[in-house]
């Protein structure tokens, strides 16, 4: 029996929904609260990285999500020049374990979808435009109270609502997002025949100058700069105008960025809830918990590890207690330390121009073995 009958989960992302999966399975009613009006068809790529696999195929969803996304077990690496000269390619490590592959791009709303769909088909309820008002508890209950007045109970509450988390804001919760001084243009385009890993260039114009395959025809590229004051659509000719100084693919992926490609600008940011994710019987997981520069692309695994960890916990004991929770706290936090960390640091020293000097294999070398045991 688990430990919870009634669950509302605030956020349809990749979080949430492995967290509602799961639950769904054991028996467990589930609802999920989503502030927008229904699933968006817009989009960039993402990269997952094989812990998040080898949560997908628990899931059952690894088969559909590799012949939609692009799987490789390389990266390479290559020079700020006009040629876009090749310095190494090295085996990545494939953090899922050996029979999955180190790294799968896919474009995100595929990926949405068969979350959606694998979630509806275990009797997950998406309720879409609720938006969290205030959250209110008791010793045996939950309750939301949406924008429009309604209160909904529960007996567990997740609030799976990524970076500015409603629900973090509701239970008190100071820890916010902040800045870390760069910021990233991201451009969804057709991909060049020779594109077949991430490869990354360091240095140039931008910090970063990367890209990752997505699908049979599909990539997205992108670029990281000082964080500043942009508009999206500038974006076409600024991403020309700072990839004009790398060559190989990026002369193919240049000829690409006009006004079709669907282009975004974000800034990268930090933070940790540093101690329990719970407040009673709400608790927050994922973008809602922590976040990171993707300068080591585990932010997508570490949300999905989070749903996971959590529903395993809550369908494998009889009682919402003192217990569970510390056994969620030891089970999470320092991994998800190790990540934040070891992402802000690699950032920090690129700001300070000390990638040269700094241990970055160490630091990247952390991070994976902590993420290789599994969650």
């Amino acid at each position: 029996m688990a430990a919870v009958t009634r669950v509302g989960i605030v956020g349809s992302g990749a979080a949430g929904l492995t967290a509602a999966i799961i639950l769904a399975d054991a028996g467990v009613d589930v609802e999920v609260l989503e502030k927008e009006d229904g699933p968006s068809p817009l989009g960039s790529g993402i990269t997952l990285q094989g812990n998040a696999l080898r949560i997908f195929r628990q899931l059952g969803i690894w088969e559909e999500i590799e012949a939609k996304g692009f799987a490789f077990s390389e990266l390479g690496f290559r020079a700020p020049d006009p040629a876009g000269t090749v310095l190494s390619v090295v085996d990545d490590v494939r953090t899922g374990g050996a029979d999955l592959p180190a790294t799968l791009g896919m474009y995100r709303p595929d990926l949405a979808d068969a979350l959606r769909r694998r979630a509806a088909g275990a009797g997950v309820r998406i309720s879409y435009g609720r938006k969290v008002k205030g959250v209110e508890q008791d010793a045996g209950s939950v309750t939301v109270i949406t924008d429009d007045g309604e209160r909904l109970a529960y007996d567990l509450l997740i609030g799976a609502d990524g970076l500015h988390s409603a629900v973090r804001a509701a239970l008190g919760i100071s820890a916010e997002p902040e800045p870390t001084g760069m910021g990233i243009w991201r451009a969804f385009v057709e991909r060049p025949a020779d594109v077949v890993r991430t490869d990354l260039t360091y240095g140039g114009p931008c910090y970063i100058a990367g890209y990752c395959p997505t699908g049979k025809d599909s990539m997205y590229a992108y670029l990281v700069e000082d964080a500043q004051e942009r508009r999206v659509e500038d974006g076409p000719q600024v991403m020309a105008e700072l990839a004009a100084a790398y060559g190989g693919p990026w002369t193919e992926i240049r000829a690409s960025l006009d006004h079709s490609a669907r282009i975004n600008y974000t800034r990268f940011t930090t933070h940790l809830v540093d101690g329990p994710w719970n407040r009673g019987r709400a608790v927050i997981i994922g973008d809602a918990a922590h976040s990171c520069p993707p300068t080591i692309a585990q932010g997508a695994a570490l949300a999905v590890e989070d749903g996971a960890v959590l529903a395993d916990l809550l369908t494998s004991r009889d009682t919402l207690d003192d217990s569970l929770w510390e056994a969620f706290t030891q089970r999470r936090l320092e991994r998800a330390r190790t990540v934040v960390r070891g992402s802000v640091q690699l950032g920090q020293w690129m700001l300070e121009g000390r990638m040269r000097d700094a241990d970055v294999p160490g630091v990247i070398a952390t991070v994976a073995a902590a993420v290789s045991i599994p969650a």
